[in-house]
């Protein structure tokens, strides 16, 4: 059987802990993902730039 019982709450995380998980958030939320979803959009539009460079703007041909 188990030395310990079952139904304990967890015990707080300390300070520090917690303090570094807030700045990991942070550093994420308003650092890295933001210049993540620019480079993403951005490339998108590059590919999209160069495919009509190659194959031309959409709708009919001209006369």
């Amino acid at each position: 059987m188990a030395d310990y019982p079952v139904n304990d709450p967890p015990a707080k995380a300390p300070k520090s802990r917690r303090r570094s998980e807030i700045a990991t958030f942070l550093v994420l939320a308003f650092g890295i993902w933001p210049i993540v979803a620019v480079g993403v959009v951005g490339g998108y539009g590059f590919l999209v730039w160069m495919y009509q460079i190659i194959a031309g703007p959409p709708g009919p041909p001209g006369h």
